[in-house]
């Protein structure tokens, strides 16, 4: 069995009218705005009065929190009783990135007016033993600590058991949600959910961390003189949790993220949350991007309960300001995170070997079972192979553990149901479900409900437990329900890659990066465009292993490579995740990828989505005569010392590739060489002699630099730093890193480092010191000598290394 061939689309470009473009470009300075403007267009973002609101959340007036009318005004007055009677309120959260959040939020926002642990407290349910929502044994739990009154974030709704169960304790309910409604309103003081809006509300897309914020904006408006600290400063929080729950950021929630984020981005300044800062450090992130927590913030905070169950310390991670311990709970929760890749690597290899004895030409619906697959990654790994192999997909564990342990999906929908299970204790299979292609996966399960012990979820995803023995039966009758919806045509079980732009290599950078930065924060409704570029290749191919903060390898590969294309000379840097080098194509291919900044290296870099070989052009044309390699080493020498700004007279009609730059090593000239062929042009060796300056001359060059910019408080680019001391990437970080030893603090800010300094007891550092220079020391003579080796290699050398590579 192969992998399934994709079906690509193209939007087609739009025509726009001049007048949007030109607002558009009053937002995008450094550009034409044009491909803004078509995405924006393309996505019906068209209104001239609404866009200025869209693009700068300075111009958005939000609504206001009692826009939900009587039952936010009951919720505080509920809320104000309890500061007036000194009730223990409880908040009741959730173990995702949103219900973490939003219980972080309600701690300390409701910790204004009620003092911390005495009167407030939280409870957090263990995702492999509570799953989601209220239940009664937690409730038990709070009843006996002096609880009267819950405060529910990012679930509750439709807990009506549970709910009643709470009544006949003495506790009253205050729901925060924004999942699914009941049929009828549930028994509770105040339930605060969105969904009772209209789809087209600015509040109706609220996830459960938004929620919680407007119940305590509601608090500051009707007591202004009680909070001791500002509403903003939990902005971060809400920003935090609308992108990790993935929800439609579009009116409120596009306007919270984005000014949360601009808080996000502040935390190294004013030194608060520091769980949060060490967390953007460990993923190498600065929290000015939305990509930022989608992908290392939301990621890890998940991470823990998927891994650990018990996510609790989360919220103490997030409000903490005791640095010592949120730098502990942040080590583990990158090692919960580091877990999680390794198990998800593990059981998608696993879900593909399975796979491969299956035949999909007759398999409508995947669905899998595995005693030893941890219930936890299921849904991620689910939602990876839908993508792939363009069908629903459900994973399923039979562990024999509590059948209460399965992922019902609570977080998406808060639908669930129960059915009576035959045998009184069979072995239960658990999982996750996740759907693509506009399939109904929700009411997919549904039809099969007669065969499940429980489920609950949505359209596009669900979570399920149904005994073991039901499987085979389960299998055979939802492939065939979906069979009879799809017909004979079976069009929507192929993947559908869609690209939003077509644009060139040459296009790809600093300016287009920025352009299309307007558009974010991306989500449903607005995904992160996808550029498709025709016709590329790519060099400098190579993978290697994550490595976790220790730089020991994780088990969660990534290929780096350069992407290239007849507009461009040279590459741009891109990264291909969960792939090997083997698996990029080596001809020409076209590639789907996403722009992105990498904040460890500091420069716009492409993710790669897809890739599709074009089989028409999927081989370079070598050429048999490499008289095409011109040596301009002495010739360029020559004319730059008499100032002469002229070409040699072995220059052709066909403007040569110079390499203006000393390489390294074979592979560097090698990537020079298809470059020069695929793009059918001469190539020029022409760089300049190689710098000798001493080792220790360049280290004291590099810290009288790092003494400069931290005495005058300026900023350098990488680039300029390499220039100054004629080093490459690679040597110049350990530089860097030497210079950490002896106290300097480098930064990096968007297109910049700054550096600053701190003295240290050199006593407990001279080792550690010495190491790091003598790295970076040993690293500039081996370049020097390489640089010199490659200067001087004669001419046929270089033409036979080049045919040896390049035979036909």
């Amino acid at each position: 069995m192969s992998e399934p061939q994709h079906q690509w689309q193209i939007s087609p470009p739009p025509q726009i009218p001049q007048d949007f473009v030109d607002a558009v470009k009053r937002h995008s300075p450094t550009s034409d705005g044009h491909y803004a403007a078509q995405l924006l267009w393309q996505r019906g973002i068209r209104d001239l009065e609404q866009l200025p609101g869209f693009l700068n959340p300075e111009f958005y007036q939000p609504a206001s929190p009692f826009e939900f009318g009587q039952e936010m005004h009951w919720a505080v007055e509920r809320l104000q009783q309890a500061c007036r009677t000194g009730e223990m309120v409880a908040i009741w959260g959730d173990f995702d990135a949103d219900g973490i959040t939003s219980t972080s939020v309600l701690w300390e926002g409701l910790g204004q007016f009620l003092p911390q642990e005495w009167q407030l407290i939280y409870y957090i349910p263990n995702r492999l033993t509570e799953s989601h929502g209220l239940n009664c044994q937690g409730i038990d739990t709070l009843q006996k600590q002096g609880c009267r009154l819950i405060v529910t974030c990012d679930t509750g709704s439709t807990n009506i058991s549970e709910i009643e169960y709470a009544q006949a304790l003495e506790i009253d309910v205050v729901v925060t949600d924004h999942h699914t409604l009941p049929l009828e309103r549930p028994p509770v003081k105040a339930i605060i959910n969105p969904r009772y809006f209209s789809s087209d509300h600015p509040l109706f897309h609220l996830s459960g961390v938004a929620v919680a914020y407007k119940l305590v904006e509601a608090l500051y408006e009707t007591l202004p003189e009680v909070p001791q600290q500002p509403l903003e400063n939990l902005l971060d929080l809400v920003a935090i949790g609308l992108i990790a729950d993935l929800v439609q950021l579009s009116g409120d929630c596009r306007y919270l993220a984005q000014v949360g984020i601009k808080q996000l981005q502040q935390l190294p300044k004013t030194r608060r949350r520091p769980g949060v800062a060490r967390l953007l450090e460990l993923c190498q992130r600065n929290g000015d991007r939305p990509t930022d927590i989608s992908f290392g913030l939301g990621p890890r905070i998940n991470a823990v309960s998927r891994i650990q169950g018990d996510a609790t310390f989360c919220v103490e991670l997030l409000t903490s300001d005791d640095e010592k311990r949120t730098e502990q709970l942040a080590i583990e929760t990158e090692l919960a995170n580091i877990r999680r890749k390794g198990l998800q690597k593990d059981v998608t290899q696993q879900v593909k070997h399975k796979l491969d004895q299956l035949d999909l030409s007759t398999t409508s619906v995947i669905v899998l079972e595995d005693s030893q697959w941890p219930v936890g990654v299921l849904g991620l790994v689910a939602g990876q192979v839908a993508q792939e192999y363009g069908r629903p997909t459900i994973l399923l564990s039979s562990d024999g553990g509590n059948p209460a342990q399965e992922e019902n999906l609570q977080e998406t929908s808060g639908v669930s149901s129960q059915f009576p299970i035959p045998n009184p204790q069979p072995l239960i299979a658990r999982g996750s479900a996740r759907s693509v292609n506009n399939i109904d996966l929700y009411q997919l399960v549904k039809s099969q409900e007669h065969l499940l012990h429980r489920f609950g979820g949505h359209p596009f995803a669900a979570g399920l437990s149904l005994p073991v023995e039901n499987i085979p039966l389960f299998i055979q009758a939802i492939n065939q329900q979906l069979r009879q919806q799809l017909g004979t045509s079976g069009t929507l079980m192929t993947p559908v890659i869609e690209a939003d732009l077509v644009v060139k290599v040459a296009d790809l950078g600093k300016e287009l990066f920025q352009e299309l930065k307007l558009l974010e924060p991306c989500g449903m409704g607005n995904p992160v465009p996808k550029l498709l570029i025709q016709n590329c290749w790519f060099e400098a191919v190579w993978n290697r292993n994550s490595q976790d903060m220790k730089g020991r390898k994780v088990q969660y590969i990534k290929t780096e490579l350069e992407l290239l294309d007849d507009s461009a000379s040279v590459g741009f840097p891109g990264i291909w995740w969960g792939h090997y080098k083997d698996e990029v194509p080596k001809g020409k291919c076209n590639a789907l990828v996403e722009l992105d900044y990498n904040n460890y290296k500091r420069r716009p870099e492409v993710r790669i989505i897809a890739l599709q070989p074009n089989v028409e052009s999927s081989y370079f044309n070598i050429p048999t005569q490499l008289d095409w390699i011109l040596d301009w080493r002495g010739d360029i020498g020559e004319m730059e010392e008499a100032g002469e700004n002229v070409r040699p007279a072995s220059l052709t009609p066909s403007q040569p590739l110079t390499i203006s730059e000393c390489p390294t090593s074979w592979d560097e000239l090698q990537v020079w060489f298809r470059r020069a062929i695929a793009s059918d042009r001469p190539l020029a060796i022409a760089y300049p002699p190689p710098s000798q300056q001493p080792p220790r001359e360049i280290w004291q060059q590099l810290v009288g630099i790092a003494k400069f910019l931290s005495r005058t408080g300026q900023s350098a680019t990488l680039a300029q730093l390499q220039d100054k001391l004629d080093l490459s990437d690679r040597t110049l970080h350990l530089g860097l890193n030497a210079l950490s030893e002896l106290g300097f603090q480098v930064k990096h800010s968007d297109w910049s480092i700054t550096i600053s300094w701190t003295p240290i007891d050199s006593s407990t550092t001279d080792s550690s010191t010495q190491q790091a220079t003598q790295s970076f020391l040993a690293a500039i003579e081996e370049e020097q000598f390489l640089r010199e080796y490659f200067y001087q290699v004669p001419l046929s050398t270089i033409q036979a290394q080049a045919r040896a590579n390049y035979r036909e």
